[in-house]
Formats: structure tokens, sequence, C-alpha cells
């Protein structure tokens, strides 16, 4: 089945940790530190390739992880960079972020290739961090984490015009005789699972792109059988056209489907219905009444609101050029700027650093207890008898937000702390 939704996870790399080392040459004994720094961690990025038209691939993988940077060296040498991982998608494609719901990024119009989430920094090396006091400093900087994130892929046609209408009014006909588009064409209901996309050539150079919207059925906007993966590609299109099966080969009432469809067009997204549309009452070859004409009566109801009615036969061609030059001069009404979603969500929200967990808890003597895998790898690489490291310990408890988390627990100035084998007083 055509695959227009995908949940994956992207991760960046993390950064090289720096090295510690120091000059050990011939006649030079106590050489000083020369340990490098660590590679920058690769960064997701993702591309438009114009060769894609589904997300089917992201079904089979679901986890994007970029290479981390490389350690430093000694003797100064700064460790590689890592590769950027390069995600290709469809043009058209949404990411969001799956637990908010809100846009990271349209990947459509110019906008063809975006960082999403950038490596981290490479740790610098001993060499970094050597004062006149302290000639020999025996740590180094870890490299910066990757950030990582669940996302949505969501695929949302571009088209000048889209065309709904229920299943087996004839859509994929209409399309398939006015564009290059090949869509599979069967006498059964869903034949058309995906949107497929044509390029209508009319004299003069002029033209549209036109996307068959696979067919609704009521209750779509609730999301009813297919109902949402289906609405969603109808908001990037500028003018609708409803195909109605005017000869009710199928005993459906053409007036009752419109109004049906419409109805689900609202309940979707309201301002769906303020796009210009027309009505094309198709199969008319096949109308065999001899009371009222069925396409007068579309006439009577929906002119009054605009809405232009086109009887057609797209199986013999005929009525459909007046359809497509009367949809033509429609578009020539509206901005043809294709609907790019603004951006919703702040990356900066993805930290790149220290987002491992730990807790703070206080014990029966009042000391407060402070524990977490990342406090544990940051305590072994940090020497607190040198000013640089503990300024850099105080940093970390900074930015971690374990500072800010100590004082709404409660604690006051000479509360001890203890983290693993440390143990300090606080003070601001």
């Amino acid at each position: 089945m055509f695959a227009d939704r995908a949940k994956i996870f992207i991760k960046s790399g993390k950064g090289g940790d720096g090295h510690v080392s120091f000059r050990r040459e011939l006649y030079v004994p106590n050489g000083g530190p020369d340990g490098g720094d660590g590679g920058k961690g690769g960064d997701i990025i993702f591309e438009i390739d114009d060769g894609l038209n589904t997300l089917t691939d992201f079904r089979q993988v679901r986890k994007y992880v970029a290479r981390d940077g490389e350690q430093g060296g000694k003797k100064r040498c700064h460790g590689a960079n890592a590769s950027d991982l390069v995600i290709k998608v469809p043009e058209g494609t949404v990411i969001k972020d799956f637990e908010t719901g809100k846009v990271i990024a349209d990947m459509s119009g110019e906008n063809r290739r975006e960082i999403i989430l950038k490596g981290g920094k490479g740790g610098l090396g001993n060499m970094n961090f050597a004062t006149p006091t302290m000639q020999a400093p025996k740590y180094a900087q870890p490299g910066q984490a990757g950030q990582e994130i669940w996302v949505q892929l969501e695929l949302k046609v571009i088209a000048d015009v889209g065309l709904v209408g229920f299943p087996n009014v004839g859509k994929s006909t209409l399309l398939s005789r006015v564009s290059n588009a090949k869509p599979k064409i069967a006498n059964y209901h869903f034949t058309t699972l995906d949107p497929h996309l044509g390029v209508v050539d009319l004299d003069g150079g002029a033209g549209f792109v036109m996307a068959d919207i696979p067919g609704l059925i009521e209750g779509a906007s609730q999301g009813v059988g297919l109902g949402h993966d289906f609405l969603r590609h109808i908001e990037r299109t500028k003018v609708l056209i409803h195909v109605v099966d005017a000869a009710s080969t199928e005993g459906r009432d053409p007036i009752a489907d419109i109004k049906s469809i419409n109805a689900e067009l609202g309940a979707y997204n309201p301002e769906l219905l303020k796009r210009p549309m027309v009505i094309a009452a198709n199969k008319t070859d096949a109308i065999y009444v001899e009371d009222e004409d069925p396409v007068e009566k579309l006439k009577a109801e929906f002119e009054p609101e605009g809405i232009k009615v086109y009887p057609i036969s797209a199986v013999s061609g005929k009525g459909v050029k007046e359809l497509l030059y009367a949809v033509y001069a429609l578009l020539q009404t509206v901005d043809r700027t294709p609907v790019i979603f603004e951006k919703e969500f702040d990356l900066s929200q993805v930290r790149p650093d220290f987002n491992l967990p730990y807790t703070i808890e206080r014990d029966d003597s009042g000391v407060f207890v402070v524990e977490g895998p990342k406090i544990e790898k940051m305590l072994g690489y940090t020497n607190l008898e040198s000013e640089k490291g503990f300024l850099f310990f105080q940093k970390f408890l900074k930015e971690t937000g374990i500072l800010g988390e100590l004082e709404e627990a409660g604690i006051q100035e000479g509360d001890t702390v203890r983290m693993y084998g440390l143990e300090f007083d606080y003070y601001k």
C-alpha cells in the first residue's frame, strides 16, 4: 500500500572526546600537554530526491543514527569529523516532532536540503587547559552528545488542482486522459490508494499540475477508513474539482455526494471550503433518463453558490477541454505560490548534551545525594583540584539543571551534596 506517513528515530553523532597525553621525546623529559581535540559528530540532514514519491522505504528502516566524531590523538592530532547522514525524502514531506505534532521542517519548494539535527562538538584535548599554574592538566573535555528525537514524516502531495470525489466516479480516468499520469483503473472501490500527479498541458504553453486524491468516504475527517491519510493531500491544492457520477450508475445521488464531501473537507480543515471549486459531472454518456436532466439539477443546486458545473465524459473526452480551461482561468485568480507549512518546533529544545537522567534524593542525615550515569562519567575525567576543572564542574551542574533542581528541593547554603565519591558544601 502507498505509504504517506512514517515514524522514525533520528540521532546525530556524538563529538569525539578530547585526548590526554604529554609530549615525550628524547632530550625533552618534561614535555607539555599535547592531547588533541575530538572531531565533530555527523549531522542528520534531510534532502529531497525527485525520484521518490512515497515514504515506503521508512517502513523497512526506522532508525537513522549518524556516526560519532573521532577521538583526539597525541601530538596535538585533531580527531576526524564524522560524515553526515543524508536521508532522502520525496518533495512534499513534512517532518514533525512525534510527541507534539509540531512542524520541524517542510521539504517543499526551495527547501530541498536542511540540517535537522547537528552533530555534537568535539571535546578539547588537555593541551587547551594548560595555564601558568597548571602546566600539566590531566583531564580533557568529552565530546558533546548528539541530539536525538522521534519524528513523524508526512507526505503531502504538491499540486495546483485536486480531484476529489467518492470512489469509482472516474477521477483516475479523467487524470489519465488529460495528463501523462498512468494510474491503475478498475471498476471497484478504493482502487486508488495513492495520489497520482499529472501535468496538464494546454495550448500556448499553459498548464498546471493535477492530483487524483484517493476516494473519500463519509466519516473521513474522523479518520474512518483511510480518511486522514487522504485528506492531508488536499491541503496544498489551490483549486478543487468535485468529480461526481452524474449518471448515478451505482445508484448514488451526485448532489448528496458533493454535500457529503464538502462536509468532510470542512470538518478536517475549514479553510479547504474557501478554495475555488468546480463540479465535473462525469459519465454523461451513460445518462439515460427521460425526465429531469441530472446535470441541470446539479447546476440549479450549486451554481447559485458560485460553483460552476461542467458536464463531461472522461471516457470519450466530451466536455473535458472546457473543464480544463475553466480550471486554468480559476488558477489565475489565486496565488500559485506553493503552500509551505511554517516551522513550529524549536530544535533547541532537543538538548545536545547532558540528556541522560539523574536523581536527586535527600538521605536520613540531610545530605543531598545526586546520581546518574552522566554525572559518574563527568567525575571520572574532571580534575576538581584544578581551577579550570572546578569551573567546568560548576558549569556542568548549572547546564544540566541540577543546581536548579537542588534549589527546588529546598537546599540551603552550607548543606552537603554527595555525588558518588565526591562531597561538597553548597554555596551560591
